[in-house]
């Protein structure tokens, strides 16, 4: 595919995906939660523009869920009721503004997977595995929509998580 041929929406849509790719790496580089967050925060919104780009309805609102999500988690203010509650307008809008068949319900169950992950989840070897389950259901999305940068950045992402897991597992293994 000649990069030249696609349409310009695609052609800007990954040029915005590249400044989202910016953030994700940045949070995953800090050591500070809240800042970590805060990045995964412009990064969701990043990505809420880039989605109306790819005319992704269901990437537009699973992205500003992500951010509204993100936002509470990083001030320590996501309660069952919240997790709940996103879940629920995940589940009643995106099957209603989905365009795009299965492609367009992966970003619904990769938002549906982490919100839940986010709230139960509490060892970091568990929150690394749902790290990377959600990078890959992304990652498939991504390619879908032909937003290249952001799925080659959630491959990149989901290789560090897993080589960051193996690891942990080694030492965790080693202290025994």
């Amino acid at each position: 595919m000649d990069i030249l041929s696609l349409p310009p929406n695609i052609i800007i849509g990954n040029i915005i995906s590249f400044f989202a790719s910016i953030t994700l790496i940045l949070s995953c580089i800090v050591n500070d939660k809240r800042e970590a967050y805060k990045y995964q925060v412009i990064e969701a919104l990043i990505l809420t523009v880039s989605s109306a780009f790819f005319l992704s309805w269901t990437g537009i609102l699973t992205m500003l869920i992500a951010a509204a999500r993100n936002y509470l988690v990083m001030n320590e203010k996501l309660t069952s009721k919240l997790a709940i509650m996103f879940i629920i307008i995940t589940l009643i809008i995106c099957p209603i503004i989905n365009t795009m068949g299965l492609i367009g319900l992966l970003p619904m169950i990769g938002i549906i997977q982490l919100t839940i992950c986010n709230y139960y989840l509490k060892t970091i070897k568990w929150i690394k595995v749902a790290f990377i389950v959600n990078v890959l259901i992304y990652a498939v999305y991504f390619i879908g929509i032909y937003d290249i940068v952001s799925c080659l950045t959630q491959v990149i992402t989901a290789i560090i998580g897993f080589v960051s897991l193996f690891k942990l597992i080694k030492e965790e293994s080693e202290k025994r």
